[in-house]
């Protein structure tokens, strides 16, 4: 029998498809419901996320580094300008691999190993969206080349900035200094505004004065394609320009001064008694600042450092030498202040002084001695006598009490970073520093009194103390900017001054010592050879600083000595004496004998600058350097407001004893 087929019950099926879709259909209407959702947290609740995102997909932000601002001499004459240059840019986020970027790039711009290593570095070490720049100085060919092949090179970027020139060269290099591409270091002291600056001051004034001269970073705002490259330009923030320096130097002085030393080593600071004003500062030998701008050459900075002489040595503020002899005007007048002596009281020079108890001596210059010294004959025949029972009498105490009051032992102020201390001796400095025999001996104190032994001083501490002979006992600052200005169209503003502090309060006593300064170029003095032709009076003092000591009670000739043993020839001074407008001190590194060596340049120095005199080559000078520094009759300067009158000749020079 046929079994019976069974039929489908309907309702069963029509309430499970029922089910079905109501399931489906709130399945859908879920999905529905949660893009509606998603949908309303992207364009409600995320509406300004986004479209500030969107933005910034179509709108860049490039910053507008300012114009940094601009040095100029005195007389308004640039020593440190700006040109328009191209550099080229990548940003790694954008620019990809580095060194495929660079196989690229290297049919379009010219790089160098040097160039390409320092670019890798930096890349590799850079956050993704900050630029790295890949070339300075982009010539106008090769920009022309890029913008050509833009394109090919998305998140390279050729920018336009103003690079730094220098158009003196080495002539202002220790005083302007020099910038250099901004380090990772920096960069983190810029924080945010770094990314607008591709250079900062590394040295001189470019360092010190970093803040005014790099101004204020503004921006642009782009419109950009999908491609990234811009429709058009939407809006500008400007930057602020830096601030503009003039300084009190004077090129024509400046290059007096490097001309007076010839083929000389060594340093030397001018100033305006009057008002601290540097007027002239070198450092020999110098070198060309403009090498540094845009990173030097491997080749050119090992030539620098193997050069012996140490041309990036700014000896001016960071070389410290012993003063010797140079010290004695400065001591015969804490002296006077300190009441230990009258102008007038008398020394016994026989030619060797001695220590109660000891059978080492201490000699003078002249071997038989210089007879009965007063403070002025002091001065001019620089007896050391006089000094080594002056600082003994004194004591080291109150020697450090006004040597500090005149400047020494701590930094002069000036406008230049780096600036060192020195070192005034004293048994507290002696104790902290010598590694044996850290006590303070008698002898200490005596050689301590001619400017040997542990002193180091600066040229620009003497500078300082010898205008504060010139200037009525002030001890001013000294400074080499000006003047400044926010903006080109700006007036100039004098820079504020620090108050000057008073050195001495005698003017009786300055005159004492000034009397003997003159006489040592106008009397029968250590520094008669720089006489002949002379105009107007010099006050001023030679110095010989000891590179080695001499052996027990011998004299010894610095030219018998290898050139870098020699003794440093020194020379102070200020003119005209009766109305002074500028004072110097010269080091001549290998010189020997002030006199002969430093004198000739400051001579020189004061021949430009009061008599707009060029300075003559050294091989034409009338006066050989060695000349006998004697004459036989000296001229008369009785009757010239503050003179030493008609001091009497000194005794002739024992052949190899050292001259002051």
């Amino acid at each position: 029998m046929r079994r019976a087929r069974q039929l489908k019950d309907h309702a069963v099926e029509a309430d499970l498809f029922r089910r079905r879709a109501l399931v489906g259909f709130l399945l859908v209407l879920a999905a529905l419901g949660g893009l509606a959702a998603w949908y309303f947290r992207l364009q409600v609740v995320q509406h300004a996320e986004f479209a500030t995102r969107s933005e910034a997909n179509r709108l860049r932000l490039v910053p507008v580094a300012p114009a940094r601002g601009l040095i100029y001499d005195r007389k308004g004459r640039l020593l440190a300008d700006n040109v328009a240059a191209w550099r080229l840019d990548a940003v790694p986020e954008r620019a990809g691999d580095g060194e495929a970027l660079l196989a690229k790039l290297q049919s379009v711009v010219a790089l160098d190993a040097e160039q390409r290593a320092r670019f890798l570095r930096d890349y590799r070490n850079s956050r993704p969206f900050k630029p790295v720049t890949i070339k300075l100085r982009v010539s106008d060919e090769e920009a022309a080349r890029f913008a050509v092949d833009r394109w090919r090179f998305p998140g390279v970027e050729l920018v336009p900035y103003l690079g730094r020139v220098y158009p003196q060269g080495a002539l202002f290099a220790h005083v302007v200094g020099y910038v250099g591409r901004i380090d990772e270091k920096d960069q983190a002291a810029l924080g945010d505004a770094g990314g607008a600056y591709s250079h900062t001051g590394k040295t001189g004034l470019e360092r010190y004065y970093e803040a005014q001269l790099r101004g204020k970073p503004g921006y642009r705002r782009l419109e950009t394609n999908v491609d990234g490259r811009t429709v058009r330009a939407l809006d500008t923030v400007p930057a602020t320009p830096g601030t503009d320096l003039r300084l009190s130097i004077d090129i024509d002085l400046q290059r007096a001064m490097v001309e007076a030393f010839g083929e000389l080593e060594g340093t030397a600071v001018a100033v305006d008694p009057r008002t601290g004003e540097i007027l002239a500062m070198v450092s020999l030998p110098s070198y060309d600042p403009n090498l540094f701008v845009n990173g030097i050459s491997h080749a050119d900075y090992q030539a620098l450092n193997d050069n012996p002489s140490r041309p990036q040595f700014n000896r001016a503020v960071l070389g410290g030498v012993a003063p010797g002899s140079t010290i004695k005007p400065m001591l015969a007048l804490a002296g006077l202040d300190s009441g230990t002596r009258t102008a007038e009281d008398k020394t016994l020079s026989t030619g060797m002084f001695y220590l109660g108890g000891q059978r080492r001596g201490y000699g003078d210059s002249h071997r038989g001695g210089h007879g009965w010294t007063d403070l002025r004959k002091s001065i001019y025949e620089s007896v050391n006598t006089y000094y080594y029972r002056l600082a003994l009498d004194m004591g080291i105490a109150k020697v450090d009490e006004y040597m500090d009051r005149y400047g020494f032992g701590k930094p002069t102020g000036v406008d230049l970073s780096g600036e060192i201390a020195g070192i005034l001796p004293s048994p507290a400095w002696k104790a902290a520093n010598a590694s044996q025999h850290g006590k303070w001996y008698p002898g200490d104190t005596v050689i301590t009194g001619i400017g040997q032994g542990f002193w180091k001083v600066t040229t620009l501490q003497l500078a300082q103390a010898t205008a504060m002979l010139a200037n009525n006992g002030w001890v001013r600052r000294p400074h080499l900017v000006k003047d400044m200005r926010a903006d080109f169209a700006a007036a100039w503003a004098p820079v504020e001054l620090v108050p000057p502090s008073r050195g001495s309060d005698s003017a009786a006593h300055l005159q004492a010592v000034r009397e003997g300064m003159i006489a040592t170029v106008h009397g029968p003095g250590t520094a008669t050879n720089i006489r002949p032709g002379l105009t107007y009076l010099i006050a001023s003092k030679t110095g010989t600083a000891q590179v080695v000591s001499r052996r027990g009670t011998a004299a010894m000739n610095p030219r018998s000595l290898p050139m870098h043993l020699r003794h440093r020839g020194l020379f102070i001074a200020y003119a005209p004496a009766d109305a002074p407008t500028i004072a110097i001190a010269v080091a001549i590194e290998g010189g020997g004998y002030g006199a002969s060596s430093a004198a000739p340049v400051a001579r020189k120095v004061f021949d430009a600058w009061l008599l707009g005199k060029p300075v003559v080559p050294k091989q034409d000078d009338a006066t050989p350097v060695d000349a006998a520094s004697q004459p036989a009759s000296p001229p008369d300067f009785s009757n010239v407001q503050g003179s030493p009158g008609a001091p009497q000749p000194a005794a002739a020079p024992v052949p190899g004893a050292p001259r002051r």
